[in-house]
């Protein structure tokens, strides 16, 4: 099952919802703002990201807003810290949409490209 975190403000993840449902492939949408990843989906999503980012601290940094007004609390941490602090303010300093496949496959952002392969 596939999971998409992030918010309905949001127009990539607006954009992802449509992507799966014209595509006729399930999908469960997680809102950020009602109910946040927990320990165990972020550490998930973080590992799946380290395949395609190479390290654990490339995957955190590709799920951090650079663009996000509180990205100068998280900037100069150093990577664990980085780590404990995205998860503790995953609505303000994450990058959207997060799709999740399984546990084995994840995305950061609009990845059509990748999303074509799952099912």
């Amino acid at each position: 099952m596939i999971q998409i975190f992030g918010t309905n403000k949001s127009f990539d993840c607006k954009a992802a919802q449509r992507f799966f449902k014209e595509r006729r492939i399930p999908f469960q949408f997680v809102d950020l703002k009602e109910k946040e990843m927990s320990q165990g989906e972020f550490d998930s999503v973080v590992t799946a990201l380290t395949k395609t980012q190479g390290s654990r601290a490339d995957a955190i940094e590709a799920l951090t807003d650079k663009s996000s007004k509180n990205y100068s609390s998280i900037a100069y941490l150093d990577d664990s810290d980085k780590e404990q602090k995205l998860f503790e303010n995953q609505l303000t300093l994450m990058n959207l949409p997060v799709c999740r496949n399984g546990k084995t496959e994840a995305t950061v952002g609009m990845q059509q490209k990748i999303w074509e392969g799952w099912k």
